[in-house]
Formats: structure tokens, sequence, C-alpha cells
């Protein structure tokens, strides 16, 4: 008969033999694989649900054609992967980017598995999106693109079996586009994306969800560890949603957010940025849609550097809020090295794998991205609440729903690390907490 260990190493090489090519997939994979061997070690049957979790339920590849300003035909390719339906209908984001493929979303679909159980909320979990860039393009095109994305779409989404959201490049402008268009086909008007207009079925808080949860959840590390935001120097990349509004949110509790950051290099106010100065940001990022370098012709205490990136700068705290893989071993060498004392995840899987190893030899706080920046999905599960109950809920409810879930996933996460003798590793705590419903879940259920 096979050893535990030797089942343990079958199971995971079988995982790395079926889809060798996708290294996005498997590098999620291989964390969440080293934080759950304790449990595989105690119990082998949720060794069997891992093996069969890392496998979607569904995987659905498909053309997106659409007519661009010039008459000229272009072609994209779309994706959706249903994930896990254990806890409940499929729940996750869409990512507009050239950087999109099927190991790209396969990773964000096995990442939002995790999520979206920590969050206590009943939702199971998918990702998607496709290869588009909407940079540089007219309001026509993108919407032309979404009604051709959603035409396909559609036909496997719906308010009790799949629930898209946005992501990268799918903000309030698209969702838009592509709920008129699925209301249009669908003859149906139901809660069938998240991140929705106010005005027609949206929540309050959600644009500002993730860079807000992302935030409480450090407030709660931090006061973990006899300590509090206020004054803490954070270096936050990125100039998106979830930065800016992780930024906003530091502010509140007295911290100092001093980077925003695009791919072209960062900006840094030294003495921290204002609420106007972050007003500006969001005006130049939401609105105009240009650079962050273009910031400085506002403030006269601002300095840009091109092709940088912002862990350069000595902080207190750091809030990977850009995309994945953007800190690397050296990248986070230098966090260490200049003082920071914590790093939560507001992107997804923004720290490889060698980074973590660095954050954990120095002892640093580590708010894992399924526990850090599970606001997003957890404000969405509660704007689904409010559909279901065509009302809407105040930003006071909403906010106050929002820090309650934030701590308990961040008690839930010490608890599970705990409980294996892993003491505060938050990482690993995550890890087993969010499978270990899952896991409880698909076992009641068969083997399905």
């Amino acid at each position: 008969m096979s050893t535990a260990a030797e089942k343990i190493a079958a199971v995971r090489a079988n995982i790395r033999a079926r889809d060798p090519e996708q290294k996005e997939f498997l590098q999620a994979v291989d964390e969440v694989f080293e934080s759950l061997t304790p449990v595989f070690e105690k119990d082998p049957k949720y060794l069997e649900a891992f093996e069969r979790l890392v496998e979607p339920e569904r995987q659905i590849v498909f053309r997106v054609p659409w007519i661009d300003d010039n008459g000229v035909q272009q072609v994209n390719r779309g994706f959706r992967v249903q994930m896990s339906s254990a806890l409940g209908p499929y729940k996750g984001g869409l990512r507009f980017h050239p950087t999109v493929n099927l190991s790209v979303i396969k990773f964000l679909a096995f990442e939002q598995t995790i999520k979206n159980s920590l969050t206590t909320l009943m939702m199971g979990a998918g990702k998607g999106g496709m290869d588009f860039n909407p940079r540089g393009r007219s309001d026509r095109e993108v919407m032309a693109v979404c009604q051709s994305f959603m035409t396909e779409l559609y036909r496997h989404i719906g308010a009790d079996v799949d629930v898209p959201a946005g992501d990268i490049n799918v903000g309030a402008r698209e969702i838009g586009y592509l709920f008129g268009q699925y209301k249009r086909i669908a003859n149906n008007f139901t809660g069938v994306l998240t991140g929705k207009d106010l005005r027609w079925g949206g929540s309050l808080i959600r644009p500002e969800a993730t860079g807000y949860g992302c935030v409480y959840f450090a407030q709660n590390y931090l006061k973990y560890k006899g300590e509090s935001m206020k004054g803490k120097r954070c270096v936050i990349s990125g100039s998106g949603n979830v930065a800016q509004y992780t930024a906003e949110k530091l502010l509140q509790l007295g911290a100092v957010p001093i980077t925003f950051s695009d791919s072209n290099g960062y900006v840094l106010e030294p003495n921290g940025f204002t609420q106007e100065q972050i007003n500006h940001v969001m005006e130049l990022k939401n609105v105009k849609r240009v650079r962050i370098s273009e910031y400085c012709a506002f403030s006269q205490t601002a300095q840009y550097f091109p092709g940088k990136k912002p862990w350069e700068v000595p902080a207190d705290l750091a809030f990977p809020s850009a995309t994945q893989n953007e800190i690397d071993q050296e990248d986070a060498d230098t966090l260490v090295a200049n003082g920071v004392k914590g790093v939560f995840e507001g992107a997804n899987m923004p720290s490889t794998n060698e980074a973590i190893e660095v954050y954990k030899k120095a002892n640093v706080m580590f708010g894992p991205a399924k526990a850090a920046n599970a606001g997003g999905v957890a404000v969405s599960g509660l704007e689904m609440a409010q559909n279901s109950q065509r009302l809407q809920w105040t930003r006071e409810e909403v906010d106050s729903h929002l820090e309650r879930i934030m701590k308990d996933i961040f008690d839930n996460s010490l608890a599970a690390a705990q409980a294996y003798g892993l003491k505060d590793d938050i990482q690993a705590g995550a890890n087993i907490a969010g499978f270990l419903k899952v896991a409880d879940s698909m076992l009641h259920q068969g083997c399905v």
C-alpha cells in the first residue's frame, strides 16, 4: 500500500502532468497544496476532494467577433471557467486584458473558490474574460465587444446558475453594456451580474469594497499584533479601483498612502495623498483614462519615477493592488530592506511564491489575496441578496457587513492555522479554512 506521502506526491504529479503549460494555474495550485499537506496527512479523504476540485466543473471557450470604428472585423477569444458550485451559484469576475488565457482564468477561478468560501456567504466560484485590450478603444467599440461577448455568455449564466462581476478593465461601463445585452436576449431583468449601477440594482460600497476590505483585513492583523493603522506609511501599486479605495480607507483610518502606479511607472507624494488628491487620481483613471504620470501636472509635491516599481520606497506597509506576480523575490527583498512590516494583497496573486518565502523568513505580516481582497466578492454577494429581496441597503448597512466579514475572514484563518499547529500563518490558515468548507460540501454531495 502507498504511504500518505506517496499518495500526496502522486496527486500533485497528476495535476502538473495534466496541464503542464498552464503556469499561472499551477502556481496557484502549488501555493494552496503546500498549505493543505497537514490536512491531507490527517485525513486522506480531503486529498480526493482536492483532486476533484482542481478540475473545473466546466470550461467554456468561445469566439468574440466584432467590428471596429474603421469597419474592420476583429476577433477575440472569450472564456468562462465554472470552477465549483459546491457552495452556491458560480461567482466571480470578468477580466478584459491582452494577457487573458485559459491558464490565467483557471488560476483566478481556483483562487476564487477559496476566497468565496472564506466570505461565509453561499457562493460557488467561477471566472471569465477575454483577450481584449480596451486601451485606446472608443465607447462604441467597447459596447460592440461587450455585446458580442454576452451573445455567447448569456446561455451559460443566470441569477441561480452563474453571476459574473467586474475585474481588470471591466467596470461600471462594461457591466452596463453586458447587462443590457443579456436583458435584450433573455428578455429577463434579473440579478445576473453584480457591480451594477445603483439606479438599476447595484449596491452601495461595491466599487469601494475590495480596497476597503483589504484595509479592514490589515487593520485586524495589526490589532492582533497590538498595533494600529495610525501614522503607517503605505506604498500602493496600481491606480485602478482597488488602489484608489485602498488609499481612501487608509487615509480615513489615519494611515498615510504615498504611492500609485501603472505599467509605465509610479508617482510618489512624500507627505501622503490627501482626499482631494485621491479624487484627482480617480478622475484621471476613471474618467479621462490616462496614465498616472499625468497626475504630476496637478501636484507640485509629486514625484514621478518612469519604469520603476513603488517597492523601492521606504514604508511600513505595502498594498500590491495591480496584477498577478508584480512582486518577485528581488522586489520582496527590497520591501523587507526598506522596513515594510506587512504586505496585504489587493490584487489577485500579486506575489510570487518566492516572494512569499521572503516575507515569511522576515516575519512580515502577510495578508494573502484570497483573504485580504475578498471584500469585493463579499459585497457582490450582498448585492445578490439585495437583488433577491428587491431592496437596496444603506451605505452604513453594507459597510458594516463588509467590516464584519473581513474580521470573520481574519479570525477564521487564524483559528484554522492554530488548529493545525501553524501558529499565525494566515496564508496557510486561509487556504485551510476556505478549502475545508468547500471540500466537506463536495463530500456531502457525492462524487459529482
